[in-house]
């Protein structure tokens, strides 16, 4: 048996399994949906509730936490498999899973874990909003800002081009609390669909590959 540490482009036998699951998803519940999709520019909700009870939106969250208590590379296949068939759907998998899940568990405290964690595994889309009208997805040209106020921070700003920003029920934002400190001052908020004086702009008109983004 060789020493040699195995390649990450060779599924181990647990993955295959996995994989075969998804492909088979992939193609019986999101290929006869795709054109349809398409057409209306909007993601089937039948499609994200077997995401999230097949765990595909919570892959790399731990166990303590509600997730399937796998890994990123985990993530990063299942993400392919859906390509095959969808870009579309492997995009709200995607940001979900490698940007907002992954930026929580790494960064966020303990309560932020708790609270968010296990939402975000079984009920709960989240969308990563950085880009902005004027700066595209150059952080440090954002003009959101940030103001302190009591014990909270109000925030001021459009964000646009927001993938899963139709369907997501939390929000990573991006501001500067401080502009002269540059992009030092750049830090992520938790913004609930709910919360007061936040609002979901309309979709542009619908396009290809092109079903999940809004302004913000």
């Amino acid at each position: 048996m060789s020493d040699r540490p195995r390649p990450l482009t060779v599924p181990t036998e647990d993955q295959q399994q996995m994989l075969a699951e998804v492909r088979r998803f992939a193609e019986e519940g999101i290929r006869p949906r795709v054109a349809e999709m398409d057409a209306v520019g909007k993601l089937d909700p039948a499609i994200l509730k077997t995401l999230f009870e097949m765990g595909l939106m919570g892959i790399d969250i731990p166990e303590e936490y509600g997730g399937s208590g796998m890994s990123f590379t985990d993530a990063i296949l299942v993400i392919i498999e859906l390509a095959r068939v969808d870009p579309s759907v492997s995009v709200v998998c995607d940001v979900q899973n490698t940007l907002v899940n992954n930026a929580i568990r790494r960064w966020g405290t303990e309560a932020q874990k708790k609270k968010y964690l296990p939402k975000l595994a079984t009920e709960i889309v989240g969308a990563y909003a950085l880009s902005e009208a004027g700066s595209g997805s150059d952080a440090f040209s954002l003009r959101a800002r940030a103001t302190a106020e009591g014990d909270g921070w109000k925030l001021s700003g459009s964000k646009l081009w927001i993938t899963n920003g139709y369907e997501a029920g939390l929000y990573l934002v991006f501001a500067t609390v401080n502009p002269e400190a540059g992009y030092k001052g750049i830090t992520c908020f938790l913004v609930e669909r709910d919360d007061p004086g936040f609002k979901v702009g309309k979709k542009s008109a619908p396009r290809r590959r092109s079903r999940s983004s809004s302004t913000t």
